[in-house]
């Protein structure tokens, strides 16, 4: 097909992994036949002003709200639908499937490893109904994949990408935040089973170091030794490893105890990084299969990590704040400090050093918050200011780095609106420093949350006292009822640092 230069060509374009018939049912469905480019970019644009209408923010700056509702806007742009208006899909196993009983949709895309740490926490917190069918859509694309949940799935297809086994995470985060609507028993005996029962390709190299076949790699070795042994682990980085798959084991534990389950090995797994934290150096370090330390470690060390070094690495404990700062010797604030400042006390949150915070990467996301879990919990809302005001912003230069299907934009998010979340496999929320005057968040399942701050300010991002519900609270997190039956929340802000949230979070 040929066309004069100077033409103009319109099409309209179904998509089916499917089949063409499909493809053209779904084009008939969803653009209708009179459409104009023009309608249907207004009816995008008043369906994307209905969406972000959900979560109101009150003043700012006109750059703080374009920055904010551009993170909302690239948070919610993920997960994708697969299915075709039929409610037929191509599962992982290239056979044509239908939405289970129930299930409105099913989504593929997950790019695990990153989206854990804040994303589906989001995801559960604005939309739980469409949570709930992504986790159903995993545990059928596990299915069809012969009971493993991979890592990281693209559209429908295992990509093995990354470590860990952040499906475990993500699926315990989701029930604690209330989502019912997936098979919430069938998806969890299969996770567990995928932790516990070493699957074919545990020992297959194949990809590594970033694509590593095995799922739960070399499972049999890693619960004869409690670790990932650098090597022998068929992974990308052994202390990684063992990191990753601690913090999957706490959050099955925690899923599991909600269902009545024998949960005692699973937290006690919870606990294992401690094998991979050398004590000598004070850092998380790659260990061999005969207990040795893997020689030349630096802190700036990627060795035995993934996408990251030692120094950032050691953080990721948000499990076990307390566990951590008794390793470290009392000494955890004090190096927290140096890991978000320069030698000379400056700020250094902006990335570009191995030895401090990297705002452009996952692993180290949940850092600026583990104050409010050592009792100085106004180092957080300094930090996390500092972040939000000197990282993000608008413009090419808007995002600190790749935003990994919404992640770096779910952080910011969550940021201004001064929560985070404790804990993957929980629901409490870490209180920070609100950027806005006054934000409410409404849940699909028509719960509402409210938080106010009405003296915020460039200056004032100081917790002087919070009230939820009515009632002054000493503790720098919110329980679980907040997110599941809704509340509001006031924050007092001032200048000056206090002793507000000084008790520590009890992990």
């Amino acid at each position: 097909m040929t066309f004069k230069p100077g033409a103009q060509v319109r099409t309209r374009i179904g998509i089916s992994y499917v089949s063409l018939a499909s493809a053209e049912q779904n084009l008939r469905a969803e653009v209708r036949p009179q459409a104009t480019v023009d309608r249907v970019a207004a009816d995008g644009y008043r369906e994307w002003r209905r969406e972000l209408d959900n979560v109101r923010v009150t003043d700012g700056t006109d750059a703080q709200r374009t920055t904010f509702y551009t993170a909302l806007y690239h948070a919610m742009l993920q997960p994708n639908i697969f299915n075709d208006v039929d409610g037929r899909y191509l599962g992982s196993d290239f056979q044509v499937h239908r939405l289970a009983p129930g299930q409105r949709a099913q989504y593929g895309t997950f790019s695990g490893w990153d989206q854990y740490r804040a994303h589906i926490q989001l995801l559960a917190l604005l939309k739980p109904e469409i949570a709930g069918d992504f986790a159903q859509s995993m545990y059928q694309f596990a299915q069809q994949n012969k009971g493993i949940w991979d890592r990281w799935l693209h559209n429908n297809g295992p990509t093995h990408v990354m470590t860990g086994d952040p499906a475990a995470p993500t699926l315990a985060t989701f029930a604690a935040m209330g989502v019912r609507n997936f098979d919430v028993r069938g998806a969890y005996d299969s996770l567990v089973r995928q932790a516990t029962v070493q699957n074919a390709d545990a020992e297959n190299d194949g990809g590594c170091p970033g694509q590593c076949t095995g799922q739960r790699p070399a499972l049999n070795m890693y619960l004869a030794k409690n670790y990932a042994p650098q090597d022998a682990c068929h992974c990308w980085g052994g202390a990684a490893e063992t990191l990753e798959n601690s913090l999957a084991d706490f959050s099955l534990a925690q899923w599991g105890a909600r269902l009545g389950a024998d949960v005692e090995a699973l937290k006690d797994r919870g606990s294992w990084w401690k094998n991979t934290y050398d004590p000598a150096v004070g850092y998380q370090r790659a260990r061999k299969a005969d207990g040795t330390w893997q020689p030349g470690f630096t802190p700036s060390t990627d060795v035995g990590f993934a996408q990251g070094p030692s120094a950032t690495y050691t953080w990721m404990v948000p499990q076990d704040v307390s566990g951590l700062a008794a390793v470290m010797n009392g000494a955890a604030v004090e190096r927290l400090d140096g890991f978000f400042h320069d030698a000379n006390g400056n700020w250094a949150v902006k990335g570009g050093s191995a030895l401090r915070y990297d705002p452009t990467n996952e692993p180290g996301l949940h850092t600026p918050w583990l104050y409010n879990g050592l009792g100085v919990a106004w180092k957080t809302q300094a930090t996390t200011r500092e972040i939000v005001d000197t990282v993000y912003g608008v413009g090419p230069s808007g995002l600190p780095g790749n935003d990994d299907l919404g992640t770096l934009s779910a952080w910011y998010v969550f940021a201004a609106i001064g929560l985070f979340p404790q804990t993957p496999g929980r629901a409490e929320l870490l209180v920070g420093s609100p950027l806005f005057p006054r934000v409410d968040v409404r849940r699909s399942n028509g719960v509402r949350l409210t938080i106010e701050a009405p003296a915020t300010s460039d200056t004032n991002q100081y917790v002087q006292s919070l009230a939820l519900n009515g009632r002054q609270r000493a503790e720098s997190w919110l329980p679980e009822s907040f997110i599941t039956r809704g509340g509001r929340i006031v924050v007092q802000l001032g200048a000056e640092p206090t002793t507000w949230g000084t008790p520590p979070v009890d992990r």
